[in-house]
């Protein structure tokens, strides 16, 4: 199932960038690839990573994989919107290819932590929108966490004495959407960006539009 267009028709809008956090296992990345599968009007974001690619990534689709030291100098140049260490590993957002999206009425599309998105806040608060992914209880995030089968058991332990952590600056977010359910979260996630869309500020052509319906 595909979603309408996010804009109207001869009506300009600025994009937004759409962050999903959550602890490790609460479903961000889940709903985050429904989202994107369904409305064809916003793209994720490519991280640049330090760490090491899992099994079946891809370079420049899923992270921009990079050396320590190229991620400093990029970090020295001022090309992250956000940029954060997490589990050992270099993360950040590169700025251009965001303006780019946004100036031209695209949606981006974000999963990253509680650090990252207080970055984005400093840097960008007006185009931004925050939701956070709640588990329905510690023991079902450990049971997806070993269910999915990415990280050994040391790993799990690591990312779950972390969750605590994470799921702290729940407060710090503008929409909780509590992931008993995932098709249900993946809904509320969809109405939240298009209500979203829908904001005065948002529609830059909204002005020129109602004039000309006016005869102006």
């Amino acid at each position: 199932m595909t979603h309408p267009p996010a804009n109207l028709p001869n009506v300009q809008r600025r994009g937004l960038m759409l962050v999903l956090s959550s602890p490790s296992g609460a479903g961000k990345s889940t709903i985050a690839r429904a989202v994107l599968e369904r409305d064809p009007d916003i793209a994720m974001s490519v991280s640049a990573t330090t760490r090491s690619p899992r099994p079946g990534e891809v370079d420049g689709k899923d992270y921009h994989f990079v050396s320590v030291a190229t991620f400093q100098q990029m970090v020295g140049a001022g090309q992250f919107l956000e940029h954060a260490k997490v589990f050992d590993n270099y993360y950040g957002t590169p700025k251009q290819p965001v303006e780019d999206a946004l100036a031209s009425g695209r949606d981006v599309l974000f999963d990253i932590d509680w650090q990252g998105t207080q970055q984005l806040g400093q840097n960008a608060r007006d185009d931004l929108v925050t939701v956070f992914i709640l588990p329905p209880s510690l023991a079902e995030l450990e049971r997806r966490l070993h269910t999915r089968a990415q990280d050994s058991a040391e790993v799990v332990a690591k990312r779950m004495a972390k969750a605590g952590d994470e799921m702290s600056h729940w407060f710090e977010y503008e929409y909780i959407v509590l992931n008993a359910e995932v098709d249900r979260s993946i809904a509320r996630v969809q109405s939240i960006l298009d209500s979203e869309r829908l904001k005065r500020n948002r529609q830059v052509g909204m002005a020129a539009f109602v004039n000309a319906l006016r005869g102006q």
